[in-house]
This record gives C-alpha cells, sequence and structure tokens, in this order.
C-alpha cells in the first residue's frame, strides 16, 4: 500500500517523491510514459538565478532551491548510484554597453545582501578563453548558477525512489496520498474547468553539441543558454513558441538558435551537432508553480507549472509539498498558491 502517490514522471513529481521517500514514506509514482518523458526530458538544464533586484517572493524562493540544489542532488546520486549531471559552476554573461555595466555594478551591490553571503555576483573583466564577446569588454560572473542534466537526472530520480523502496510505473491505481504532477496536461485540465486560460504549453527547442567544457561556467549570450555537461556535450537552447503545429519536431528556430550561439561563441563554430530537441513545458498564467490542494480534486495536491525553471525550483518544490502531504505544514508563497493562477 502506497503512502502517497504522485501522478506524473517529470521533474516535479520525481523530486515530490523523493522527498517524501526519504522521509520514510512509501511512494509510487504513475506515468504512462515514464520517467522525463514530457519537457522534463530535454537537453539543456540550466539552473540558472533571476537578477539580484526588485526581491519577491519568487526570487526567494528559487534562490533558496539553488542552494539545497547540491545537496538535493548528491543525494540522488548516492542513492541511485548514477550521476544527475549536476554541478555548480556558474555563469558568464557579456555587457552590452555603459549603461548595462552600471546596471551589473549595482545588482552586484543588491547581491551582497540578497544572496547571503552563500554566492556571488560580481563584474569581471572579459578575458576568459571560454566566453562570448562583449562590446562593452566587461562580463557578469555569478557563482550561483548550476546545471543539471534533465533526461540522466530523471533517470537517477527514478532510481532513487526504487532504491529507497519505491515504484515508478506506467500503470495502476492511486493509493494515499495523491499529488498530480501532469504538467501541460494538467494545465488543460484546470482550464477546461475555468472561464479563462489557467495554463498552456508552450514549446521549446535546443540542440546538443559535440564540445567538451565540462568544468566550466555556463553561458548567457544573446538570450541564449549554453550548457556544458559533464558527458563532454554543450547544450543551447531555448526558443520560446506560444504557437506550434507538431510540439516534438525542430526547424528552422532551430537552425537560428544554432547559428546564434556559433556567433556567439566562437568555438563553438565548427562543433557538430548531436541532438535536436523540442518539447511542451507548462506555464500557468502566473508565471509560477502552482501548488497545494487540488482545485478540482478533493482532499488531492498538486505540483505544476515549471515552465522554464523547473529544475531550478524543484528541490525546493520537493521540500514545501513534502511538508504539506506528510507533516501538514503549509509554507507556500501565496503567489504559488492555485488562486494565483485559478
Amino acid at each position: 500500500m502506497a503512502d502517497v502517490t504522485v501522478m506524473g514522471a517529470g521533474i516535479f513529481g520525481l523530486s515530490v517523491a523523493w522527498i517524501c521517500a526519504q522521509r520514510g514514506a512509501h511512494v509510487r509514482v504513475i506515468d504512462p510514459y515514464g520517467p522525463g518523458a514530457g519537457a522534463s526530458g530535454g537537453i539543456i538544464g540550466a539552473l540558472a538565478p533571476h537578477v539580484p533586484e526588485k526581491w519577491n517572493e519568487k526570487k526567494e524562493f528559487q534562490f533558496k532551491s539553488l542552494i539545497m540544489a547540491e545537496r538535493f542532488w548528491a543525494s540522488v546520486a548516492e542513492a541511485s548510484g548514477q550521476s544527475p549531471g549536476y554541478a555548480r559552476l556558474g555563469r558568464l554573461q557579456p555587457v552590452a554597453d555603459e549603461a548595462a555595466l552600471t546596471l551589473a555594478h549595482a545588482r552586484a551591490e543588491n547581491a551582497r545582501t540578497l544572496w547571503q553571503g552563500k554566492a556571488t555576483w560580481r563584474v569581471i573583466a572579459a578575458d576568459v578563453d571560454w566566453a562570448p564577446f562583449s562590446p562593452s569588454g566587461y562580463m557578469i560572473e555569478d557563482t550561483l548558477s548550476g546545471r543539471v542534466h534533465p533526461r540522466l537526472a530523471c533517470i537517477a530520480l527514478a532510481a532513487a525512489i526504487r532504491a529507497k523502496g519505491g515504484e515508478v510505473v506506467t500503470s495502476g491505481a492511486p493509493e494515499g496520498r495523491v499529488i498530480w504532477a501532469t504538467g501541460v496536461a494538467g494545465l488543460h485540465e484546470l482550464s477546461r474547468a475555468h472561464t479563462r486560460s489557467v495554463g498552456s504549453g508552450v514549446k521549446g527547442q535546443g540542440a546538443l553539441l559535440a564540445y567538451d567544457a565540462a568544468h566550466l561556467p555556463q553561458l548567457f549570450a544573446d538570450m541564449l543558454h549554453i550548457i556544458p555537461h559533464e558527458d563532454g556535450t554543450t547544450a543551447i537552447g531555448s526558443t520560446t513558441e506560444n504557437t506550434y503545429d507538431d510540439p516534438t519536431s525542430t526547424d528552422a528556430q532551430l537552425d537560428a538558435v544554432i547559428a546564434r550561439a556559433r556567433a556567439a561563441v566562437p568555438v563553438l563554430a565548427d562543433a557538430p551537432v548531436l541532438a535536436r530537441w523540442a518539447g511542451i513545458r507548462p506555464r500557468s498564467r502566473s508565471r509560477g508553480p502552482i501548488l497545494g490542494a487540488h482545485p478540482l480534486r478533493a482532499g488531492e495536491f498538486i505540483a505544476n507549472g515549471g515552465f522554464k525553471i523547473g529544475f531550478g525550483m524543484a528541490p525546493k518544490v520537493a521540500e514545501v509539498m513534502a511538508d504539506l502531504i506528510l507533516d501538514g505544514v503549509d509554507a507556500i508563497p501565496e503567489g504559488f498558491r492555485p488562486d494565483a493562477s485559478y
């Protein structure tokens, strides 16, 4: 008999199940397509913070989650015997001009307080080999950003859950306390029962290049994430598409992303493309996660709306959902409750 059943084996569902299993619950994860079959099975894996200014509960929550990430993913790796590809190696991003440089210095001051000495945001000279061209001659370096390999992370989470005696299955009956973490399908269910859209799916496309920068920081240039993975590949992406015909096909928009990445980071110019990926990410109307009591299913729970920052939010999402489900302790920020989107 399961104490907790999680419907959906994406990053939110698997992470909630893992924390519940760590706390002694017998968990069952049910997903007809298997772990990481949807947007969580992507290739990019940027764990990047919001800028340290205009602080709010979303930025605070994400900051805490990024700080938790090292411990969270280390526990997954230890239990599963498999690497999720996590590393906190920071991020570099070019500074465009004098106005942007002034803003970057101001944000560095903010980070000293807001990031509590646990990470830094600073302006450095753009004389690093692994870096995009910077018109100002300077770049921003932050030590909070991390990376994970999304597909490997989902596989490792599933293995960790099984190692704790849990189940990750494609079918079965929900038992115990039930959490719905079904991504875009879950948002559509909420929208059908409401007078307006609660959320939608946003398509993203990315590519994986054969370039080994495994121990170097990620880059953010020309609005692209460039993420070196520990397996010797480098991921780039992504697009943001609100309208699309085929949710899982790549097209000329990805060709443009690849060209922009090669132009921004010349060392990637001749790196072969190993894989192209497209998927649909669940974005709530509020742009934040939807966490708490399920609006349509009495006595059950929801964890949805990870959108672009699902992996970065996942450790803290898992913690607050486990607190609620197992202990009845509600520490969910007001802006993340279903009412904020529903």
